[in-house]
């Protein structure tokens, strides 16, 4: 007999992600079966899943916190965007085509059928299944075909928590708002509202909450004040990148801000080490000339984002910074960036062609269909530490400098090095997190007591508590209600 509830927001970044990562924690905490769903995400932060497909690195998350395998039944439909007005779209974990926003807008619909499947293999396996909106609740809009929102609690008649950000003012007519503007039969779904991310005393809310309660007739949870250490969590909103702050650590990394930047949460590890300086340099900055590492980062469409690259001349900027004998690190389409030429024949991220790398590594990368999937475990052979990584790309590289592998995964080399030593490029995401491979490659920078995915669960904990604390949760399960499965 499982059960479910949705939560979604009156507007986008309210902080659903977080909090649905946060119960799943609290009830894995009470000994409950809990699982995540999200019928559809956008996102460039995307994680591999046990069952070698691709989710959104929020789903994967939330899945951690209810201490069980992501799936990609968690997170059915990922919209990836690869440029101003189009996205990957990728299907139960599998890459089903490109489209234009367009196109996916007319055709979504179509995918509710897989999306109900994929909920009903989630429900089989849990006592709740939390559900996460996604963008607003309230872009009547986009309802017609929608599967994201009241398009899927409609069709699965799951009931629904509307959540608001009090952060940003104007909460109390958000909500109300919302239940006005919104169809009324999707309306008598909502059961509730949250009051998040609040600073200062949440006593001085109490007359808000009352309003609410009485104008919409239904409960307020909340107010949840804002939680702190949600930094130590991977984001899952490339907007969390326009204000990621820069350390004070000596050793400084400098990582280019790419259009279409992916997988962001390689920066993490190095981001919570207090000897590092993490700067992420925006378009129109130049790099800065102090950096001890650049690191060029995942791109979900490499050579468009190569191109931006040069237009900001961060390509200059690179290469003055090698010929002084600094240390460049690219990782998958940073790699990729990093070799002679980047071939994509079939127009798999764009237009078809051919584009210039920045030759600092002697390979090159010819972009195929096929999308490698995989979590794996491998050895940093120059300090032969252990590390955990995941690969997630389009693309074979070979060349001369694959001769000096950056690591060894089984019986097979991974990744290139330069023959001097100062250039590096693999395919791994998440190298970072394994301890002892991020202390050898910072040095005396490192400190030797972070252990990073420790304090990872730590924060889960945290986020747990904290909720715990600030909602009552027994009456927020008690809106949860039955499913089919």
């Amino acid at each position: 007999m499982t059960k479910a509830l949705m939560f979604m927001g009156i507007g986008s970044d309210v902080g659903k992600s977080l909090l649905v990562t946060g119960l799943c924690r609290a009830l894995a905490n009470r000994g409950l079966s809990v699982a995540p769903f999200k019928p559809q995400n956008m996102s460039n932060n995307a994680a591999v899943t046990a069952d070698e497909g691709e989710i959104g690195r929020a789903q994967a998350l939330q899945a951690r916190a209810a201490r069980r395998a992501p799936l990609t039944a968690m997170n059915p439909v990922l919209l990836k965007p690869e440029g101003e007005t189009g996205s990957q779209v990728i299907v139960r974990g599998q890459r089903r085509a490109s489209l234009s926003a367009r196109q996916y807008w007319a055709n979504r619909a179509q995918l509710l059928p897989e999306v109900l499947n994929a909920f009903s293999n989630v429900a089989a396996d849990a006592d709740y299944v939390l559900v996460e909106g996604a963008g607003s609740a309230s872009e009547v809009n986009l309802r017609q075909g929608d599967i994201a929102n009241f398009g899927f609690a409609r069709a699965a008649n799951v009931p629904v928590v509307l959540i608001g950000d009090i952060h940003r003012g104007g909460v109390i007519a958000s909500i109300v708002g919302t239940l006005a503007v919104i169809d009324p039969a999707d309306a008598t779904l909502v059961r509730a509202s949250l009051i998040n991310r609040f600073f200062g005393d949440p006593a001085l809310f109490a007359s808000g909450v009352s309003f609410l309660e009485t104008r919409t007739g239904l409960p307020c949870f909340g107010p949840v004040p804002h939680f702190a250490d949600a930094a130590k969590l991977p984001a899952e909103d490339a907007l969390a990148l326009e204000s990621l702050e820069t350390g004070q650590g000596a050793f400084h990394i400098a990582v280019p801000r790419l259009p279409r930047i992916a997988n962001f949460d390689d920066l993490d590890p190095l981001r919570a080490e207090p000897g590092v300086a993490v700067t992420l340099v925006q378009s129109g900055q130049s790099i800065p000339r102090d950096a001890d590492l650049i690191l060029l980062p995942g791109s979900k469409a490499t050579r468009a984002d190569l191109a931006a690259l040069r237009a900001n001349g961060w390509d200059i900027d690179i290469l003055a910074h090698f010929r002084s004998g600094g240390r460049i690190m690219g990782i998958c389409g940073g790699y990729q960036m990093l070799g002679r030429t980047i071939a994509d024949p079939d127009g798999l991220e764009g237009p078809p062609g051919t584009s210039e790398g920045l030759g600092l590594l002697d390979v090159e990368t010819m972009l195929g269909p096929a999308k490698q999937l995989r979590v794996e475990t491998a050895t940093h052979l120059a300090s032969g530490e252990a590390l955990s990584g995941y690969h997630m790309h389009m693309g074979v590289t070979t060349g001369s400098d694959t001769a000096r592998a950056f690591a060894r995964v089984g019986s097979q080399f991974e990744g290139a090095i330069s023959a001097n030593g100062r250039v590096a490029g693999t395919y791994l995401h998440g190298l970072f997190a394994s301890d002892g491979f991020r202390r050898a490659m910072l040095g005396s920078a490192a400190s030797p007591d972070l252990a990073f995915e420790a304090q990872v669960e730590s924060a889960l904990d945290g986020l747990a508590n904290h909720l715990e604390t600030h909602i009552d949760i027994d009456h927020l399960l008690a809106l949860a209600e039955t499913v089919k499965t």
